[in-house]
């Protein structure tokens, strides 16, 4: 099973990040199978970094095995989705990305990224044009997006990255995060939500 997630992929963010480029393509990473969170475990902040920060993200279940799939057909290969966390070491990604070096161990970490429970989606397109997700610390709204806010929707990303990976069966795919990013402390009550659904729910300790 693959975790492939998309960076820079809601304008909104890239402003709040100073990221002043648009990509011309998805800006594609993976992260390990150990880095998942399911099941309302509780997040236990790692001891290595002084500032986690949550990205909230629609992440969509591969349904079908796929490669060099053509965009008109993406929308065959995934069929439901939740709300995830890409929770980010920030102090380790920025004093790699001014050494020029990889960040991947700022975002694959081990738990570092909690996923809900899937919602089924419709079998025929449109799927994914207009899908609201949430998330709530402590009870207040602190991330929003929809999904046809992305740069890059979910089946030119399938198009993009089946040139590259395989996709299987079990596969998910995060897909960027809009502005509101911000850092956890021990006790945040984590709340993911599509539409009005809650699907993720979970502490930080």
């Amino acid at each position: 099973m693959k975790i492939i997630a998309v960076g820079w992929n809601y304008q909104s963010h890239n402003a709040e990040m100073a990221q002043k480029e648009l990509p011309k393509v998805p800006v594609v990473f993976t992260m390990p199978e150990t880095s998942l969170l399911k099941d309302g475990k509780p997040f236990f902040l790692p001891n290595f970094s002084n500032r986690i920060e949550y990205e909230t993200e629609l992440v969509f279940h591969v349904s079908r095995l796929g490669k060099n799939i053509a965009p008109k057909f993406a929308h065959r290969y995934y069929d439901a989705v939740t709300v995830g966390i890409d929770f980010t070491a920030r102090d380790i990604q920025a004093e790699a990305r001014r050494a020029g070096n990889p960040w991947d161990i700022s975002k694959g970490f081990d738990y570092s990224a909690p996923i809900g429970r899937f919602l089924p989606l419709p079998e025929l397109p449109p799927k994914a044009d207009n899908i609201t997700f949430s998330m709530s610390i402590n009870g207040t709204q602190v991330q929003q997006g929809n999904s046809s806010d992305m740069i890059f929707p979910i089946d030119q990303i399938i198009a993009y990255v089946s040139q590259f990976y395989t996709l299987k069966i079990g596969d998910i795919i995060f897909t960027g995060t809009p502005a509101g990013v911000g850092p956890v402390k021990i006790g945040d009550h984590i709340e993911g939500f599509i539409g009005n659904t809650q699907v993720l729910d979970f502490f930080v300790k």
